[in-house]
């Protein structure tokens, strides 16, 4: 009898030894999960360790923009990382460093935001084209192309952002086309170069304005002071500069 309970208590002196190993083990796991799992991120969100072609794309356009200086490998190291962040600040999106939605958008990857939205149901509060048609496509393309050919592609978006932000302002008229040919508003309009055809990139930079990416912070004028004649737009609050263009509040 003795030696049954003897054997007993090895038994339960082994298990517990155990249960306490498994608790431990179980606790040093959890703490050394990488923020990136913990938050359980879908695949097509880009974070530090993601490889692939879409990084590169991130990392040639963050390159062209002059946020990052490193090679375009494809590869989302440290230096990616550091290059998102710097390009979420400027863009005024949340410095975490992961390439989710929002930055998609912003960086005017259209079809990775997509992605994001049809198979991973992540929604996101960006503008998007359905307010918008196809001809507004156009106006809004031949505009862009008439002021901004020429200019960083940046810079070409944010003409497409400064009529949209006219659209949704009371001051303004609610159309595309009303923006547009208000009377006075646009030299490519008074002196005919509206009537260009637009090009691919006036296309596409006209689209990632529909889609919500304004690089111009929500400005309502912009203008080359070279030649500008207006002088009343010298005394508009300076948002940002690209290229040549002064865009302004």
């Amino acid at each position: 009898m003795k030696k049954a309970i003897r054997i007993g208590a090895i038994a339960l002196a082994f298990l517990a030894v155990g249960l306490i190993y498994a608790l431990f083990t179980v606790d040093r796991h959890i703490q050394n999960v990488p923020p990136a799992a913990a938050a359980d991120l879908p695949a097509a969100v880009l974070r530090q360790g993601s490889a692939g072609g879409e990084v590169a794309e991130v990392q040639r356009r963050l390159k062209e923009w002059g946020y990052y200086d490193g090679a375009v490998d494809g590869v989302f190291g440290s230096g990616t990382r550091e290059a998102v962040k710097k390009f979420q600040q400027k863009n005024g999106l949340t410095a975490d460093g992961v390439v989710g939605l929002a930055t998609f958008r912003a960086l005017g990857m259209n079809d990775s935001a997509s992605v994001l939205e049809r198979d991973y149901d992540v929604t996101g509060g960006a503008a998007g084209t359905s307010d918008y048609t196809s001809t507004d496509l156009y106006l809004l393309a031949k505009a862009i192309y008439a002021e901004g050919r020429g200019e960083p592609y940046v810079g070409q978006v944010a003409i497409g952002a400064v009529i949209l932000n006219r659209v949704e302002s009371s001051q303004f008229p609610n159309t595309v086309a009303g923006v547009i040919y208000q009377k006075g508003a646009f030299t490519a309009v008074d002196d005919g170069q509206i009537n260009l055809e637009p090009d691919d990139t006036a296309y596409n930079a006209a689209q990632d304005a529909l889609n919500g990416w304004d690089p111009s912070y929500g400005c309502l004028y912009y203008y080359n002071p070279a030649v500008a004649t207006s002088k009343w737009i010298f005394d508009r609050q300076t948002v940002t500069v690209i290229g040549r263009h002064v865009f302004a509040i």
